[in-house]
């Protein structure tokens, strides 16, 4: 059997299922028909291996695939037995089929979720395509870009990065909330995590393409405040579910609004129907959610305008009358 070099760099379980080996001793060595291949991957295994005595592992010497085919059976009988030995420990240590899957399928999934979370307040900044050109600021010195959506133009929220995180973690608390109604604890968790993994790649790509932070420390930074951020939202947005519209709308203002009195251009007293408007909204959704299957999740949030309902994610005229009290 020819043993590649890459092999020395594989992990050890794949690397023993490559070689088909059994327990390693001290002596043990690793033939090539060039040399002798040295590696800390192997180091590891000895040490692994050398510690475990619930198998009785036959030891086999490895050697170049033309120097087996002229052994006699006996080679062959210790190579067989090597197998077995390989298969009752791997059934043994491995974890079980389903779960390496099921993070796949999970991170391709929220994958596709975040990506509409993130669509409902995106925004771009040109001036960051254009050499030289210098991008507008808000008056608190934060980036203005350009955005479109019902978000920007209901609320007359700002479009910048602080909005696109506020607003895309809203929409992934609503999606959290359904998720929470998974059967499995580890599903739920797996699929939380993917979220907001998923989130901090985006957040980190703007912050280097839209708004050229170059700095990685400066990055981390930013990116451990958003995640704490994130961890109070979950914790506001459950009060507000459990103790009313009131402590809702609350959390709202001091996520959406960032707790100011005023509105977002800094002039006029903010409208509070607004607030208002995004607590109905979120109960809308979240009543929405709760009919939905959760193999559905992708197609109802993604939506179809031209041959079929809208996304779940939309401005509703119910919304707005509600609030005005004419719903």
């Amino acid at each position: 059997m020819q043993i590649e070099t890459a092999v020395t760099t594989m992990p050890c379980l794949f690397c023993l299922s490559r070689l088909v080996t059994g327990r390693f001793h001290p002596s043990f060595q690793f033939r090539t028909s060039q040399r002798i291949l040295q590696s800390s991957s192997v180091t590891s295994c000895r040490r692994f291996f050398s510690r475990l005595s619930i198998i009785d592992i036959p030891t086999i010497r490895l050697q170049p695939e033309v120097a087996f085919r002229r052994n006699n059976k006996k080679s062959r009988n210790n190579l067989q037995n090597g197998k077995a030995a390989y298969s009752q420990l791997s059934e043994s240590l491995l974890p079980r089929p389903g779960k390496t899957v099921e993070t796949y399928v999970s991170y391709g999934m929220t994958q596709k979720l975040f990506e509409v979370c993130s669509a409902q307040a995106d925004y771009k900044i040109p001036q960051a395509s254009q050499k030289g050109a210098e991008t507008p600021k808000t008056a608190s010195g934060e980036d203005l870009g350009v955005g479109e959506g019902w978000w920007y133009e209901n609320f007359d929220l700002l479009p910048t990065f602080s909005t696109w995180s506020q607003v895309t973690f809203l929409h992934m608390y609503l999606l959290t909330v359904r998720l929470r109604a998974l059967p499995s604890r580890e599903s739920v968790l797996t699929h939380s995590r993917h979220l907001i993994d998923h989130f901090s790649h985006n957040a980190e790509h703007r912050m280097v393409v839209l708004h050229k932070l170059s700095s990685r420390s400066i990055r981390n930074k930013y990116l451990k405040d958003l995640f704490l951020q994130w961890r109070g939202i979950l914790a506001a947005y459950d009060e507000g579910l459990v103790k009313g519209d009131a402590v809702l709308g609350a959390a709202v203002w001091r996520n959406l609004w960032k707790a100011s009195p005023i509105g977002p251009d800094g002039k006029e007293e903010l409208d509070w129907t607004q607030v208002a408007y995004v607590v109905a909204y979120m109960k809308r959704v979240l009543s929405e959610l709760s009919r939905v299957d959760a193999t559905d999740l992708i197609s109802v949030l993604e939506g179809d305008e031209n041959n079929g309902p809208p996304s779940i994610f939309r401005y509703s005229e119910a919304d707005k009358r509600l609030v005005e009290g004419r719903g």
